[in-house]
C-alpha cells in the first residue's frame, strides 16, 4: 500500500497561505469559498448611475417626495465603511466621484442565506446593489437595497482609516491604494484633467491645430538635455527619446500649418528632484507671423483662463499668494541680475569679469571650457535672481550663447528675443520668437556641436534636415512650451512633481 501525498502544486499553495498575513489569508479563503460556488470574477455587474449624479439630483428633494417617487438604481462601488447591526447593515461604497449608504435587511433580501454572506465582506470589496432611492432619519440619501452581490474581492486589507495612507513613498508606488483612500489625490488628478482639457480648448479657441510629432528620433534635439538613447534592431540604428517636440513642430511651420500645438511627453536623461521627472508633459504651441512679444501675451492669457476654468484665480504656492487676474510683470535678464549686481551693469559681455563674480557668489561653481559670456551671465541669474520671483514675471532677452534656437534682438544682437516665466522662484514657460535664418542656425549648431565635443552631455548635434526645412522657409514665428506638471503644482498648490504624476518614476522596491 503506498501512501498518499500532496502534489507538488498543492504543496505551493499550501505554503503560501502559511506566509500570508493573517488578513490576507482570511480574505483568501473567503476567495476560495467564492469560487466554489461559481465565477468569483465574473463581469455581468451593470450599473444605471453614478454616485455624483444621484446626490446632484436627489439630495435636495423632499423625504416624502423621494419615497413616493420610488426610484430604483443600479450602483456599484468600493466598500469604504461596514456596519452591521444584528438583521440589517449599513455598507458606506464609494465609486469614481462619491459615495453613498447602502441599507441592507435580511428580509428584504430574500433571507438569511442571501443576506448572511454579505456580513462577511470586507473593506476593499467591489460590490454591486439594485434598491430604491430614500432618505435616513438624519437625512442622508441612501439605497434601500433589494439585490446585492459582490463583484469583486479584495485580497490586501486598505490602510487604516483615521490615519490613511501615511508613507509617502507608498503613496507614490501604490497610486492605486492612495487613490481608493486620499481623496486629495483624486481630487488632484480630476483638477489636472481639468487643466489640460482647458489648455487644449484655449488654443484651439485661436485655431491652433493639434498635431502629434515622433517621440523617437534619429537626433534629439529642440532643448539642452540629455537624451535617453535606444536601438531600433530592425533598422540597426540608434534612436533618441525626444527631449522636445520643437524642431518637428517648427517643420510644420515651414509646411504651411501656421498655428500648431501638441501635449504630449518628453523625455530627459536627468536627475530627480521636486520638479523633474524623466518624463514629463509639455504643452508646445507655434504661430506664424507672431514674435515673442505674442507669445507671451498668448502665455499669460492661457494660463489665467485655465486658472478661472478650474476657479483658482487666487492660490497658495510655495508659500507665496498668487493672485492671475493681475498683469505678469516682464523683466530683461540682464537688468534682474544687474539690480543685485549694479557694479556689473554695462559689462553683459565681459566674459573675464563675468567669470570672476561667478566665482566670488558661488565658490564651488565649476564651468565648462566652452562657457562664454552669456552663459555665466545665466548661471548669475539662477542663482541671485531666479530663487527670489515670486509673482508670475516673464524674464526676457536672453543671451544669443544660451539660446541656440531663439531669433538674434534687433537691437542687440547679443541677445534674443526669447522669455521665460517664473512663478515663486520656478521655471513655468519658455518661449520665444524662432530663429528662422538656416545660416545663422547652422552656426548655432556648429557652436553646440563643439560644445558637444568638448564634454557638454546636454549639447545638441547638427539636425541636417531641420536645416533643410529652413531652406524651404520658415514663416516669421514664435513658440511656447509649458510645462503641464508645473502648471498643475502650481494651480493646485502641490510641492513636489511627484505628486501630481500618477505613476511618478522611483528606484525598484
Amino acid at each position: 500500500m503506498t501512501e498518499k501525498t500532496s502534489a507538488p502544486e498543492e504543496t505551493q499553495k499550501t505554503n503560501l497561505k502559511d506566509k500570508l498575513p493573517e488578513q490576507t489569508r482570511v480574505r483568501r479563503e473567503k476567495l476560495a469559498a467564492m469560487r466554489e460556488l461559481g465565477n468569483a470574477y465574473a463581469n455581468t455587474w451593470r450599473s444605471n448611475a453614478s454616485l455624483a449624479a444621484l446626490h446632484t439630483q436627489y439630495d435636495d428633494v423632499e423625504k416624502e417626495t423621494l419615497a413616493e417617487q420610488a426610484i430604483e438604481v443600479c450602483v456599484a462601488g468600493r466598500v469604504m465603511a461596514h456596519r452591521v447591526m444584528g438583521k440589517s447593515s449599513f455598507v458606506k461604497i464609494q465609486d469614481k466621484d462619491s459615495d453613498i449608504q447602502l441599507f441592507l435587511n435580511r428580509d428584504a433580501l430574500g433571507g438569511a442565506e442571501v443576506y448572511n454572506p454579505t456580513k462577511k465582506w470586507d473593506l476593499g470589496d467591489i460590490v454591486g446593489a439594485k434598491g430604491t432611492l430614500f432618505f435616513t432619519k438624519t437625512g442622508e440619501l441612501s439605497v434601500k437595497v433589494s439585490h446585492v452581490e459582490i463583484v469583486t474581492k479584495c485580497l490586501r486589507p486598505l490602510p487604516d482609516k483615521m490615519q490613511g495612507l501615511s508613507d509617502i513613498e507608498t503613496r507614490y508606488r501604490q497610486r492605486y491604494v492612495d487613490l481608493i483612500v486620499t481623496p486629495e489625490s483624486r481630487d488632484t488628478f480630476r483638477t489636472r484633467s481639468k487643466i489640460v482639457s482647458l489648455l487644449r480648448q484655449g488654443l484651439e479657441s485661436q485655431d491652433f491645430m493639434e498635431v502629434e510629432t515622433p517621440m523617437l528620433q534619429t537626433q534629439a534635439g529642440g532643448a539642452a538635455a540629455k537624451p535617453f538613447i535606444t536601438h531600433h534592431n530592425a533598422l540597426n540604428m540608434a534612436l533618441s527619446l525626444r527631449i522636445a517636440p520643437e524642431l518637428y513642430l517648427k517643420r510644420l511651420l515651414v509646411g504651411g500649418f501656421e498655428r500648431v500645438f501638441e501635449i504630449n511627453r518628453n523625455f530627459r536623461n536627468e536627475g530627480l528632484d521636486a520638479t523633474h521627472n524623466p518624463e514629463f508633459t509639455m504643452v508646445e504651441f507655434y504661430q506664424a507671423y507672431a514674435d515673442f512679444n505674442d507669445a507671451m501675451n498668448t502665455t499669460e492669457t492661457l494660463i489665467r483662463d485655465v486658472a478661472q476654468g478650474i476657479s483658482r484665480n487666487q492660490v497658495t504656492w510655495e508659500g507665496v499668494d498668487l493672485d492671475f487676474t493681475q498683469a505678469f510683470k516682464r523683466v530683461r535678464l540682464d537688468e534682474s541680475v544687474f539690480e543685485h549686481r549694479p557694479d556689473l551693469r554695462g559689462h553683459a559681455n565681459d566674459k573675464a569679469l563675468l567669470a570672476t563674480v561667478c566665482l566670488q557668489v558661488m565658490p564651488d561653481f565649476k564651468p565648462l571650457i566652452t562657457w562664454k559670456a552669456g552663459h555665466y551671465l545665466l548661471a548669475l541669474f539662477e542663482e541671485l535672481v531666479e530663487p527670489k520671483i515670486t509673482q508670475p514675471t516673464f524674464i526676457t532677452h536672453y543671451p544669443v550663447d544660451v539660446s541656440p534656437l531663439a531669433r538674434r534682438n534687433n537691437e542687440d544682437e547679443t541677445v534674443t528675443d526669447r522669455f521665460e516665466l517664473f512663478v515663486a522662484g520656478r521655471e513655468i514657460a519658455n518661449g520665444f520668437s524662432e530663429l528662422n535664418d538656416p545660416d545663422d542656425q547652422r552656426g548655432r549648431f556648429v557652436a553646440q556641436a563643439q560644445a558637444k565635443a568638448a564634454g557638454d552631455a546636454e549639447a545638441t548635434g547638427i539636425d541636417e534636415d531641420y536645416l533643410r526645412a529652413l531652406e524651404f522657409g520658415m514663416p516669421p514665428a514664435a513658440g511656447v512650451g509649458i510645462g503641464v506638471d508645473r502648471l498643475v503644482m502650481m494651480l493646485t498648490g502641490q510641492h513636489s512633481i511627484r505628486d501630481v504624476l500618477l505613476f511618478p518614476h522611483m528606484r525598484p522596491e
